[in-house]
C-alpha cells in the first residue's frame, strides 16, 4: 500500500512537472507595429478618429514556427502598447487630452484593447493601459485594424507622426500534444 501512494505520488509530481516545462514552449508574444498621423489644426476637445493601416498577422507562419495551430490557441491577450511620436522630433504628448484605442477584423465587432486618460505632458513616449480582454479571434484572422480616438487640448501646427508598437502574449498548446 505504502508503495502504490509513494508511487502515486511520485507520478503527479512528474506530471505537474511536465505540465509546468510544456508552458514555456506553449506561450509566446507577436508583435506588431503601424502608425497614424494626427494631422494639423485638429479641433479642441473634441474626440476624432484616426485608423491604421490593415495589419497582416501572419498568425499561421508565427504559430507554426511556436509549434501550434490556430485552432490550438487558447487565449491571446494584449500585453502593452507604446506610442512613440516620431516627427516632428522636438514633440510631446502634451497636446493630447484622451487616447482610446479599438480593434476591429471582418466579421467580429470592434472592442476596447487599450487607453490614457489625462496624458502626461513632457513625455514623448507613453505607455497605454491595456485591457484584459481575450483576443484571439481578432489575432486568428488574416489581417485587423486599430482604431485611435483621441481629444486634443491645444491646436497643432504640424502634423504628429506617431508610433503604435503593440505585443500580445499567446498561450497555446503544442501540436500533436
Amino acid at each position: 500500500m505504502r508503495k502504490l501512494m509513494l508511487f502515486a505520488i511520485l507520478g503527479s509530481f512528474v506530471i505537474s512537472l511536465s505540465n509546468c516545462d510544456l508552458n514555456k514552449y506553449t506561450q509566446f508574444d507577436m508583435e506588431f507595429n503601424s502608425s497614424v498621423t494626427v494631422p494639423q489644426s485638429t479641433g479642441l476637445n473634441l474626440p476624432f478618429d484616426l485608423f491604421t493601416p490593415d495589419m497582416t498577422t501572419n498568425s499561421s507562419a508565427t504559430f507554426g514556427v511556436n509549434d501550434t495551430d490556430k485552432e490550438l490557441i487558447q487565449e491571446i491577450t494584449l500585453t502593452s502598447m507604446k506610442l512613440d511620436i516620431t516627427q516632428p522630433g522636438d514633440r510631446d504628448f502634451d497636446f493630447l487630452e484622451e487616447i482610446h484605442i479599438y480593434i476591429n477584423a471582418d466579421g467580429l465587432s470592434e472592442i476596447e484593447i487599450a487607453s490614457q486618460t489625462d496624458v502626461p505632458a513632457d513625455v514623448d513616449q507613453l505607455d497605454l493601459n491595456v485591457n484584459a480582454n481575450d483576443l484571439k479571434e481578432y489575432i486568428k484572422k488574416d489581417k485587423f485594424q486599430l482604431r485611435v480616438e483621441a481629444t486634443t487640448d491645444e491646436l497643432l501646427s504640424n502634423d504628429v507622426n506617431i508610433d503604435v508598437k503593440s505585443v500580445f502574449f499567446v498561450d497555446a498548446e503544442i501540436l500533436g500534444i
